[in-house]
Formats: C-alpha cells, sequence, structure tokens
C-alpha cells in the first residue's frame, strides 16, 4: 500500500482520480470497494466494546465505503481529515457549528450562497453569534473588520451567481494574525483547479452533489480540514450526528473517477460559451473570471489552475420593470437548457438569479442576470438554445 500511495502522489490528476480511495487488494481485487450497510456493529468481546477498541463501532463513525470517499477528498484536498455529510449546505453549517460559539463575531462574504446567508441570519444569530457581511474585495483590508471575538471568516470565491474574486491568502493571512479559523465553499473549482489548504484556508468545503457525483441525482457535501483543526470539526459530526449514506458514497466515489475529464469538457464549453456571448448588444456582461474582460479575471489566473462549467450574463434590460418579463423570455424559450436549481451535471441548466439578499456587494443593474451550467452536450447545440432565448428576450 506504501507504494502505491507514493506513486500516486507523483501521479496526474486523472490518474489519481482512477485511484484514490481505495486499495483492490483490500477487498480481494474488486476495483471498487464494497457498499457497507450499517448501523449496528458487533463486538468479539465485553472489553472491546466497552473501549470501543476496534476500527468500526457504529454506522454514524463510518464505514469502508463511506471512509474510501473520505480517503480519496483528502488525497485531492491535501487534507488531514474529510468528514462527509447530506448536503453541501450542512457541509457548510457543520463547521460553522464547530467553531462557532455564543458571543463569537464571524465574517462572511457577501457573495456568500443564499442558503449558507440564511443560516448565518437566523440559526447562528439566534444562537448568540453575531455575523457581519464583507465585501469579496476586501482581500487583506478585511483586518479592519476583525474584532476581538471574531472567530471565524467565511470565503467563497467565486461568489455565488456573480462571480467575485476573492484573495484567498491575503484573508487568510490577516485572519490568522487574529486567531480566527478561515473556511472556504471551494465548489465551484473543485480541488482540481484550486486547493483551499494550499492558500491558507483551514476548512475547505465542497458540494460533492455537483461535480463529484456529476449526475444531478446524489445530495452531498465533503468538509476537509487541515492537522489543527481536524479533531474538532470530527468531534463536530459526532456529536450532530450527521453523516452521509454508503450508497450515495459509493456514488460519489464512483463520480470522482470521470470528474477530471468531465470538467475539462464542461470548462472547454463555457469558455467557449461565454466568450461568444462577449459578442452579442442583447448581453450587458458575461460574469465569468476566466474571461480577460471579468474584474476578477487577474486573481483567478494566479491562484486558479481551470474553471468548471457555470457562469452569469447580464442581459440588457432596458428599464428595470421589463427586467422580469425578459428573464422569463429568455428562460421559456430554451429547449435544451432545463430550468433547475443546482448544477455540476451533465445537463445544460439555467436560472434567473435573485440578488435582493446583498448588502454590500449589489448586483449588476444593467439587467436581469441569468446562471448558465454548460453540460456536456455539444457546443453548437448550446449556442443554439442560447440564441433562442436571446431572440425571445429581445421581443419583450
Amino acid at each position: 500500500m506504501k507504494d502505491r500511495d507514493e506513486i500516486l502522489a507523483g501521479a496526474g490528476v486523472n490518474t489519481r482520480l482512477a485511484h484514490a480511495g481505495n486499495d483492490p487488494a483490500d477487498f480481494h481485487g474488486f476495483v471498487n470497494p464494497p457498499v457497507v450497510h450499517a448501523s449496528t456493529v458487533l463486538f468479539p468481546d465485553a472489553a472491546t466494546m466497552e473501549n470501543r477498541q476496534q476500527k468500526y463501532t457504529y454506522g454514524t463513525r463510518g464505514t469502508p465505503t463511506t471512509d474510501a470517499l473520505c480517503a480519496a477528498i483528502d488525497e485531492l484536498e491535501g487534507s488531514a481529515g474529510t468528514i462527509i455529510v447530506p448536503s453541501g449546505l450542512a457541509a457548510v453549517t457543520v463547521p460553522f457549528l464547530a467553531f462557532l460559539s455564543a458571543g463569537d463575531h464571524a465574517l462572511i462574504v457577501d457573495s456568500v450562497y443564499h442558503p449558507t446567508r440564511h443560516f448565518c441570519d437566523t440559526m447562528l444569530t439566534r444562537l448568540g453569534v453575531t455575523v457581519e457581511y464583507y465585501d469579496p474585495a476586501a482581500g487583506a483590508g478585511i483586518e479592519a473588520l476583525i474584532r476581538p471575538n471574531t472567530r471565524l471568516v467565511h470565503t467563497e470565491a467565486p461568489g455565488s451567481n456573480t462571480f467575485e474574486m476573492q484573495d484567498i491568502a491575503a484573508i487568510a493571512a490577516a485572519a490568522h494574525r487574529h486567531g480566527a479559523v478561515v473556511t472556504m465553499d471551494n465548489t465551484w473549482a473543485t480541488p482540481l483547479y484550486f486547493r483551499p489548504l494550499d492558500h491558507g484556508v483551514d476548512i475547505s468545503i465542497h458540494a460533492a452533489t455537483k461535480y463529484p457525483a456529476g449526475h444531478s441525482d446524489i445530495l452531498m457535501g465533503t468538509v476537509s480540514a487541515n492537522a489543527e483543526h481536524w479533531e474538532r470539526l470530527h468531534e463536530a459530526q459526532i456529536t450532530l450526528g450527521t453523516c452521509g449514506a454508503p450508497d450515495d458514497a459509493y456514488q460519489v466515489l464512483r463520480g470522482l473517477r470521470t470528474m477530471g475529464l468531465r470538467l475539462e469538457r464542461h470548462q472547454e464549453s463555457a469558455l467557449d460559451v461565454a466568450g461568444w456571448l462577449e459578442g452579442f448588444e442583447d448581453v450587458a456582461r458575461v460574469l465569468h473570471p476566466a474571461l480577460p474582460s471579468f474584474p476578477g479575471h487577474d486573481l483567478w489566473k494566479r491562484d486558479f489552475t481551470g474553471a468548471s462549467g457555470i457562469f452569469s450574463i447580464v442581459l440588457d434590460g432596458g428599464s428595470p420593470e421589463r427586467f422580469r418579463a425578459k428573464a422569463h423570455a429568455f428562460l421559456d424559450a430554451l429547449r435544451i437548457f432545463g430550468l433547475g436549481y443546482s448544477w455540476g451535471g451533465f445537463e445544460c441548466l439555467a436560472v434567473h438569479v435573485n440578488l435582493s439578499d446583498r448588502r454590500i456587494c449589489k448586483g449588476p443593474t444593467e439587467g436581469p442576470v441569468l446562471r448558465l451550467q454548460i453540460g456536456l452536450e455539444d457546443v453548437k447545440d448550446i449556442k443554439a438554445d442560447i440564441e433562442r432565448g436571446l431572440k425571445a428576450a429581445r421581443e419583450v
């Protein structure tokens, strides 16, 4: 096993994705690990049971299936340990509950995933945590917002729906000077295109629902920690009783095997479509960090090694009262794009973005914002579908 690990450590990303997380030699040569369904685990004697002196003790504390997925994510993230939880939102809330207490102050980026904001504004506030939102462009300037009781700084790059970039290393350095934990929602880039722990982040969060699962049929989140914060994160998961189902863990592990190839296609197609859309008068802006025209492009180019398949466009909306009608006309004309939440699956999706929850980082004002997930369909067909949408919006 040691020789195998050493070989994989120097291998390319697709080689590591194909082999990370399990060794067939551990399971009689079968390529994929078995799906172990478990609640009760038996002990050989009372002393072993009393002291829990065996690897597996109860289903909520892991099985060979869930451990295989955690090991694969650790390989990708470079983390000391990973927990799996039932959703991407749970992947955010568990570390918040692990590292925040009543009387603490938390800094949350204003371009954050809306359900994260809702959790902060409701449950965290009710539990006595003071939540403050900050501009994603703050960079090292975030230090001015840190209070004596600041315990956690949450980042997300690119930001939800409008894709603002953040200087993660500068934010992490400032937070650490004051003893704060830094968390990051890294769902957009995946650990293939950005490794948060390499840039000073303590806790890397991922909605495995998206690209790792890859087929729009699994809900799961992963949370990976550095050595300093692993034990506290792990203890919080055990205390809260949040655990991923073995069947879902198996499916995500299987999805990882092709994630590198799928992401290459998503990236190539999305960049093609995004660049093409910049040429339309109907499109006021294309919000994609990998485009040189995007304000945060330099940060993306400095820190990230790739881009995934989701970005937004801002339609030239005319008067504000027409924004909703234009957005609906665009969406209703689509035939290949599905109208649905989430992303990261194999299919194109589109949604009209609501940015009314922003406090500091206000959304574009030129027109409605439409988020596009570019799937694995042929680019010519994707473009033809978008042209149908633009034509319909133009006629409103």
